[in-house]
């Protein structure tokens, strides 16, 4: 297993370019199976969850070629509809197929997705929309089959706005005959470049980033080409990244408005935030103070930034209260903190942050994605060492984080470990 050493105590400078959005671009490959010809996407991330999508995507017959942040994908040849439990097993998002898979084949065939033990991610959405749609459900042996000669347009009203279930759907109604409704939608900028994608492709959606979201049936698709949106979670965690470390920044390649809800909490806690059109630039001169937090469905604060920001205020002037509000286990690295020094006390669903004046480095686990990044980020400002074991997580959302990291002034160093 992998592990970042991190030299705390630089202070952060210069200018970063963020990556292609990881959210936006899994859903994207998986509505590439919709069209039968080729399309190809641009700023493509060079991401662990990527490669996995491909995978997928090969296992089920389609001819995937990535060159650098450039993907081609051709599904003409896609005949199988199962896809491997290994892969459904590394990855949640591999559930993004059925949509596709159903809408153009009439079935599909998925075990329980795996991914980040962040807290229960239940189909239950997905399935209810697509029995509304015609298809009928299997749950049995730990897969879930899903079959339909064709997909009838439907009303659909998701209990919860679940991103997952939403794009989906989204995805399923591409081909069904009639007007899908998706009411109670998720709002997520990447819900928006799904839209994008499948529109340039042919189909006709209106709605996304939006709580109702239309979708008018179409019969054919057409080869397209499509440029991934920036990815605001990583942009927000070079943001907090500066704030910690005193540093001087400019994050590039972001859409401002996606950022919104973290450029607010940051300023709250005392950074000065300039935006120039596609980039922002993050000084931020002394200790944050303390601030509350409470993560939402977008355009709330996202709960991928939960653990970054918890890093930044366990060396904030101050009591922050932060409460999360989507997944119930997103508080599992605190422990990790703590080892550093971290004053974090948990009720529940809630995180009690007492600042203190430093952070000390220590042999610490990444136990997810967002969890390695906050305690790479708590690493940056920590006096001496600190050993990040299990790093692979962190590169499942992260493009050659350490290079980036220290091209602005950081000390992170990369090392092969010993399972």
């Amino acid at each position: 297993m992998g592990k970042f050493i991190v030299l705390g105590g630089s202070r952060l400078e210069g200018k970063v370019r963020v990556s292609g959005s990881k959210n936006a671009v899994l859903p994207i490959l998986a509505a590439s199976l919709l069209n039968g010809q080729a399309s190809v996407l641009h700023q493509v991330p060079e991401l662990a969850d990527v490669f996995t999508m491909k995978k997928v995507l090969e296992s089920l017959g389609a001819k995937v070629n990535f060159e650098g942040n450039r993907a081609e994908i051709e599904t003409r040849s896609v005949t199988r509809m199962e896809v491997p439990e290994l892969l459904t097993r590394q990855m949640r998002a591999s559930n993004l197929v059925m949509g596709p898979l159903l809408g153009r084949f009439g079935y599909c065939k998925v075990s329980y997705p795996g991914g980040c033990e962040i807290g229960s991610r239940p189909m239950d959405l997905h399935l209810k929309g697509f029995k509304a749609m015609g298809a009928v459900i299997q749950e049995k042996f730990g897969y879930v089959e899903a079959e339909c000669h064709q997909l009838k347009g439907a009303d659909i009203h998701l209990d919860f706005p679940s991103v997952g279930a939403t794009e989906n759907l989204m995805m399923a109604a591409v081909f069904a005959s009639g007007q899908t409704i998706i009411r109670n939608a998720a709002k997520e900028p990447e819900i928006v470049d799904l839209q994008n994608y499948l529109n340039r492709m042919g189909a006709k959606i209106k709605g996304a980033g939006l709580d109702v979201i239309r979708v008018q049936g179409v019969s054919t698709l057409h080869p397209v080409e499509h440029a991934i949106i920036p990815d605001r979670i990583e942009g927000g965690t070079f943001m907090v990244a500066a704030a910690i470390s005193n540093g001087d920044v400019i994050v590039e390649n972001v859409i401002p408005e996606h950022l919104e809800p973290v450029t607010a909490k940051l300023r709250e806690a005392g950074a000065e935030i300039t935006n120039l059109g596609d980039a922002l630039h993050i000084t931020c001169p002394r200790r944050v103070d303390a601030v509350d937090v409470k993560t939402m469905p977008y355009p709330g604060f996202p709960t991928d930034m939960q653990p970054q920001m918890v890093a930044l205020l366990t060396k904030s002037q101050g009591t922050s209260i932060i409460s999360e509000s989507i997944f119930e286990n997103r508080f599992k690295y605190v422990d990790e903190l703590r080892r550093m020094g971290a004053q974090i006390k948990l009720e529940g669903r809630v995180a009690i942050v007492t600042g203190v004046p430093k952070l000390t480095g220590a042999i610490v686990e990444a136990t997810d994605l967002r969890a390695g990044a906050a305690l790479v980020i708590a690493a940056l400002a920590a006096q001496e060492a600190t050993v990040i074991e299990n790093v692979e997580h962190i590169e499942r959302g992260y493009e050659k984080l350490e290079k980036k990291l220290n091209n602005l002034g950081a000390r992170v160093m990369r090392v092969n470990g010993v399972q």
